[in-house]
C-alpha cells in the first residue's frame, strides 16, 4: 500500500542508468541524454531553422577556384556550398573502420570464407577486379566543369557567414549500418573489439547481405550482438531509399533537394536508441507515438522503453535537467575539488583555462584537479557542441607520468563522442591541443545572439575612459582653426555623468578657464554607455570627427 502511495503521489525520481528525455514545444525540440542522472549530451533544434547536414542535393557548379582547390556549387540555398577537390574524390575508410575487401564472387559460402580469411590475413586482395585509375585532385575541374550538375551531400552546415560544406561521397546512415552507394568498400567499426563478434559480422556480410555492385557498407558499433535479419532489413530499407534518391535526381532539374535528413526526434531513435538506453521519456503524446512507430521498424524491444511522460511541471524541471543545463553553460564551470574551468569561444579557437580555485597547490591535488578538468572538458565539448580547434591550459605538472595520466583520461572520456576528434599530448608549455568535428554551430551560437549593447565584445568602456575621451574631444573642438565657440552642451549616459560630477569636476572647470567657454552637461538614460553628443549654443550637433 505504501509503495502504491509513493508511486502515485511522490515526485518521480531520476532512475539509475542511461535515459533519453525529450521536450517538444511549438518553437523547439530538446533532447537530453542522461547517464546515471548526469547530463552528458544536449541537443536543440528550432522549428524555423532547417538542419541540412546529411541532406542530399542535386546542384550546379557555379565557380571553380584552382587556388583554393575548391569549387562552389549552387544547391538552392542563400549561399553556394563549398566543395573541396579532395571531397570530390572517392574517399578511403577512416582509421576507425576496419576495411573488409570484397571478393569477386559476392554472396554465398565462398564470399563468406573470403571475408572470414581477411580477418586473419589483412591486406590480401585475391579475386578482385582490376580497379580503374584513381581520380586525383587535378582531375576534378575536368570532371565537374562550370555549369555541370553534381549530386552532393552536406557534411557541415552554414556557420556564421560561411556557406555549407559538401561532398560527393554520399552515405546513408541506417540503424545498424551505413550504405555508401558510390563506394564499394566494406567495413566494420573498430569499436567492436571482440574477435569472435567481428568474425561473425564478416560472415554475415559475405553470406547474408547481398549488396549491389558498386555499393559499400559499414557496420556501425550498434550492430554488435545483433541478429542478422536486422542487417538484411536495414540494408533493404537503405537500398530502397537510394533508389528513390536516384529517381529524384533524374526527374528534377538542379538545384533540388533529393533527400532531407530526418528531424531531431527521428535521428534520436535512429542513432541513440541502443540497448544501453534503459528508458526514453517524451512529454508530447504524438511525438512519443511517432517514436514508438519508428522503433517498431528498427527494434521491437526498443519501443517498450518509450513512454509518454505526463506532468503539470515541465519535464526538464521535473527531472532536474534544466538546473544542470543552466550550470553547464556558464563561462566558469566548477569542478568537485574546488577548481574551475574558464571556457572562451572565439572565431579562431576555443580556449579553456584550468584553475585550482580553493584547492592547495600540491602535486597530488594538481593532478586530481587536472583529471577532473579532463573529464569535465570532454563533457562540456559534447554539451556545448563545440567544434574546431580547442586549446586547454592545464595546471602545470612537473611529472611526465602525471601529464600522461591526464592525456589518457581525456582520450578515454572522448571515446564515446560521436564527433571525430584528434587529441595531442600535453606540450612543453603545458597546453593540450585537440580538434573536434564541427558539423553545426555551437549551442551558444544557436541559442544566443551577440549583445546589442556591447556588440558581442563582452565589455564596455569604463567611465574613466569615457571621461578622458570626452575631455580630449572638447579640447580638439576648441583647438580647431577658426572655431568661434563660447558654449558647448554635452549629453552623456548617467553613469558617465556621475563620474564627471563627483571626480572630474575640477578638470572640467579648468577646461572652461583655458578656453574661456561655458560647458553645460546633461544626462540621458536612453543613451548608450559610450554615446556622447556635443552641440553648440544653437543646438547644432558637432560631429565626433572634429
Amino acid at each position: 500500500m505504501i509503495q502504491k502511495f509513493r508511486k502515485f503521489f511522490m515526485p518521480k525520481r531520476l532512475q539509475e542508468g542511461n535515459k533519453i528525455v525529450i521536450n517538444c514545444e511549438k518553437l523547439e525540440t530538446r533532447v537530453a541524454l542522461l547517464e546515471n542522472g548526469i547530463l552528458e549530451e544536449y541537443t536543440v533544434e528550432r522549428t524555423d531553422e532547417r538542419n541540412i547536414v546529411g541532406s542530399i542535393f542535386k546542384g550546379v557548379v557555379r565557380n571553380i577556384e584552382p587556388g583554393l582547390k575548391a569549387m562552389f556549387v549552387d544547391i538552392g540555398l542563400e549561399k553556394n556550398a563549398f566543395l573541396h577537390f579532395w571531397d570530390a574524390i572517392p574517399e578511403a575508410l577512416n582509421e576507425g573502420i576496419e576495411e573488409i575487401h570484397r571478393s569477386k564472387g559476392r554472396g554465398g559460402k565462398k564470399a563468406a570464407e573470403d571475408l572470414q580469411n581477411q580477418g586473419q590475413s589483412k591486406g590480401r586482395r585475391g579475386g578482385q577486379k582490376k580497379r580503374a585509375p584513381r581520380i586525383q585532385a587535378k582531375d576534378i575541374p575536368a570532371l565537374y566543369p562550370i555549369g555541370s550538375e553534381v549530386v552532393v551531400q552536406v557534411t557541415k552546415g552554414p556557420i556564421g557567414n560561411k556557406g555549407p560544406r559538401i561532398t560527393t561521397n554520399i552515405s546513408l546512415p541506417g540503424r545498424y549500418m551505413v550504405l555508401m552507394p558510390r563506394n564499394d568498400q566494406f567495413g566494420i567499426s573498430r569499436k567492436i573489439d571482440d574477435p569472435k563478434e567481428r568474425a561473425r559480422l564478416r560472415k554475415i556480410m559475405g553470406e547474408k547481405m547481398t549488396v549491389p555492385e558498386g555499393m559499400g557498407v559499414i557496420l556501425r558499433t550498434v550492430s554488435q550482438d545483433q541478429k542478422q535479419r536486422y542487417f538484411v532489413r536495414d540494408l533493404s530499407i537503405l537500398i530502397e531509399q537510394w533508389k528513390d534518391i536516384e529517381e529524384k535526381t533524374q526527374n528534377h532539374k538542379a538545384p533540388y533537394c533529393c533527400f532531407e535528413e530526418p528531424d531531431l526526434v527521428e535521428r534520436t531513435v535512429r542513432d541513440f536508441l541502443t540497448d544501453e538506453i534503459a528508458e526514453v521519456l517524451c512529454d508530447d503524446p504524438e511525438e512519443a507515438q511517432r517514436m514508438i512507430d519508428l522503433a517498431d521498424h528498427i527494434s521491437r524491444r526498443s519501443k517498450k522503453r518509450i513512454q509518454h511522460f505526463q506532468s503539470p511541471t515541465p519535464i526538464f524541471e521535473k527531472l532536474g535537467i534544466q538546473k544542470q543545463i543552466d550550470d553547464a553553460f556558464y563561462r566558469q564551470v566548477w569542478l568537485p575539488s574546488g577548481g574551475y574551468l574558464i571556457i572562451d569561444e572565439t572565431e579562431a579557437l576555443i580556449a579553456i583555462d584550468v584553475n585550482t580555485g580553493r584547492s592547495k597547490n600540491q602535486d597530488k591535488m594538481i593532478l586530481s584537479t587536472n583529471l577532473e578538468a579532463a573529464e569535465s572538458v570532454a563533457r562540456q565539448l559534447r554539451l556545448r557542441n563545440i567544434g574546431g580547434l580547442v586549446v586547454i591550459d592545464f595546471i602545470d605538472m612537473k611529472s611526465r607520468r602525471d601529464q600522461q595520466a591526464v592525456y589518457r583520461m581525456i582520450k578515454d572520456k572522448m571515446n564515446s563522442d560521436k564527433a571525430k576528434t584528434q587529441i595531442l599530448p600535453i606540450s612543453q608549455l603545458g597546453l593540450m591541443e585537440l580538434t573536434r568535428q564541427r558539423l553545426h554551430e555551437s549551442l551558444s551560437l544557436t541559442v544566443n545572439e551577440p549583445c546589442h549593447y556591447c556588440q558581442g565584445r563582452g565589455s564596455v568602456k569604463s567611465t574613466t575612459s569615457m571621461s578622458v575621451e570626452l575631455q580630449r574631444r572638447i579640447n580638439a573642438i576648441f583647438a580647431k582653426p577658426g572655431a568661434d565657440l563660447h558654449e558647448l552642451v554635452v549629453v552623456v549616459h548617467p553613469d558617465v555623468m556621475e563620474r564627471l560630477r563627483t571626480k572630474d569636476g575640477e578638470l572640467l572647470v579648468d577646461l572652461e578657464r583655458r578656453h574661456n567657454a561655458r560647458l553645460t552637461f546633461r544626462s540621458d538614460p536612453s543613451f548608450h554607455r559610450e554615446q556622447v553628443v556635443i552641440s553648440d549654443s544653437d543646438g547644432k550637433e558637432i560631429p565626433s570627427s572634429v
